[in-house]
């Protein structure tokens, strides 16, 4: 009696749209979701639009997939992430996982860069050439909506909110001062420039959150990121104003 009992509380019952010109993904995902974590699926397919809006009005559910755990609606994939542990209630929870997998990448493609160049890892090359991808990178991510990240940098950076559009042209300064560091030119446009943005974003992130004690999400990785602002942007402005120091320093 007792398996029996298991293996009724490890059994699902979802119900997805599989039709001919629409494979919901995520249906597949909550599918896949329930097999890794030990549930025996009954997979239900709405094959039509006639046979989903029939489900959704006898459930009164207005979206698909829906998920049912020992009789009980859970909801969609997201509800499903939430009932299992995987995600937090509000969906609102902070991660550094963006800027983690940032980091990472820009590190090894620096060791690639310094293989290809020097035909060796064990090069000082390797670090000023992770700054300057981690910072083309994180100009990137800004640029991919930069009226979200301006928004969002107006919250504690000090000279954005004398001047607002400096948030707009903040990620081009950043974009522009990696490129020129990666490839060594123009070291008189490019040192300024993240010396001088550097320093503003550390001082004005040191105030916001070591002075005035505020908890903010930091805009480092775009406008749409859950990472807590604090140790990661502080990071960010002093790996910009090193490398200015360190390639103004190189250049006299």
């Amino acid at each position: 009696m007792k398996d029996d009992r298991n293996s009724k509380a490890k059994t699902a019952k979802l119900y997805r749209m599989v039709m001919p010109d629409h494979l919901c993904p995520f249906g597949l995902k909550a599918k896949d979701l329930l097999e890794r974590e030990g549930f025996e699926v009954e997979d239900h397919h709405l094959k039509t639009r006639e046979e989903t809006d029939s489900f959704q009005k006898r459930e009164n559910v207005e979206t698909t997939p829906q998920v049912y755990i020992g009789g009980e609606r859970i909801g969609g994939y997201d509800d499903l992430r939430v009932h299992l542990g995987h995600d937090s209630p509000d969906g609102d929870e902070t991660s550094y996982q963006p800027v983690i997998a940032l980091f990472a990448m820009a590190f090894a493609m620096s060791l690639a860069f310094c293989w290809l160049s020097f035909g060796t890892l064990l090069t000082p090359a390797v670090v000023p050439k992770f700054i300057a991808i981690s910072m083309c990178l994180l100009a990137l991510q800004k640029l991919q909506d930069v009226e979200s990240f301006s928004t969002m940098f107006l919250n504690y950076d000090l000279l954005a909110r004398r001047w607002v559009r400096y948030g707009k042209l903040y990620p081009f300064g950043e974009g522009l001062a990696g490129v020129l560091m990666l490839a060594g030119v123009a070291t008189w446009l490019s040192a300024p420039v993240a010396l001088f943005i550097g320093t503003v974003g550390a001082v004005s992130v040191f105030k916001a959150v070591y002075i005035d004690k505020r908890e903010l999400k930091c805009a480092c990785v775009g406008g749409d990121s859950n990472v807590p602002l604090g140790f990661v942007s502080l990071t960010e402005n002093l790996m910009m104003i090193a490398m200015a120091v360190w390639m103004g320093a190189t250049a006299l």
